[in-house]
């Protein structure tokens, strides 16, 4: 299965590989995957700019990441659990997450540099935005849409509103969760490097990185930082997938809750 999944991506850099031999004056346009390899080595080895080697700015993307998305879960989880058990706290939130939910997180870029400044707090804010809404609003609708029959045998035993809340609704929405904090992390990550492009000071990050291997018509290193950020992405999407399996055990919901 790994095989057939590996087929169609090296078929089409081959095919990059033969388009580019065939263009050489392409090159100006689009590096061929032996030219991004040289400047993926040029990052590691002399950096962009000079000096600023990849490994820095992965670590510093990374850390953005990391505060972002650990506000927007410390936040939203709970918000959503609140919104999802209480229809009066749902009336209340829902509208205004509806209302600011499709606003892009990047059309926040103007304001944040307004508020915070161009530095790590700007980026942080916008990498917030990205990864709150999703995690909030299913984490919402998995509070919601737990299982009615264990809410009756819930109430059946006599249980309290405490228990109903610890063992039943936001056990119930374990999954729902998950998939809120997986759709989240990878919106911020998504955002994170756009957030770069203008909202951090000279200094590291991906998305600084590949602007100003831009400015100085590195084709090349342009394309191996979006290589190096799409790599990133797989092995985030890939972390989230195996932490979720190892944590769900592919239980159904209702062994999760415990009466």
């Amino acid at each position: 299965m790994k095989k057939i999944s590996l087929l169609l991506p090296c078929l089409l850099v081959g095919l990059w590989q033969l388009a580019c031999s065939l263009r050489p004056g392409a090159y100006d346009l689009v590096a061929s995957p032996a030219g991004v390899l040289a400047g993926l080595a040029d990052l590691c080895l002399t950096g962009m700019p000079p000096g600023r080697l990849l490994p820095g700015h992965i670590l510093y993307s990374l850390s953005r990441i990391f505060f972002g998305f650990s506000l927007a879960a410390a936040c939203g989880v709970p918000l959503g659990i609140l919104s999802g058990g209480n229809p009066k706290a749902r009336a209340l939130v829902m509208p205004l997450i509806d209302f600011f939910r499709p606003i892009p997180p990047l059309a926040w870029i103007p304001m944040a540099i307004i508020w915070f400044g161009i530095g790590f707090r700007s980026a942080v804010f916008i990498i917030f935005l990205g990864a709150f809404f999703p995690i909030a609003l299913n984490t919402c609708i998995g509070v919601a849409t737990v299982d009615r029959g264990y809410l009756d045998v819930a109430r059946t035993f006599n249980a309290g509103r405490l228990d109903i809340w610890r063992k039943v609704l936001i056990p119930g929405a374990v999954p729902s969760i998950f998939t809120g904090l997986r759709l989240g992390l990878g919106i911020g990550w998504m955002t994170l490097v756009a957030a770069e492009f203008t909202g951090v000071r000279q200094g590291y990050g991906l998305g600084y990185m590949i602007m100003t291997a831009r400015d100085l018509q590195r084709i090349d290193e342009v394309m191996a930082g979006m290589a190096v950020i799409g790599l990133i992405g797989l092995a985030i999407e890939w972390g989230m997938t195996k932490l979720a399996g190892h944590i769900l055990g592919g239980r159904r919901v209702g062994q999760w809750i415990r009466i």
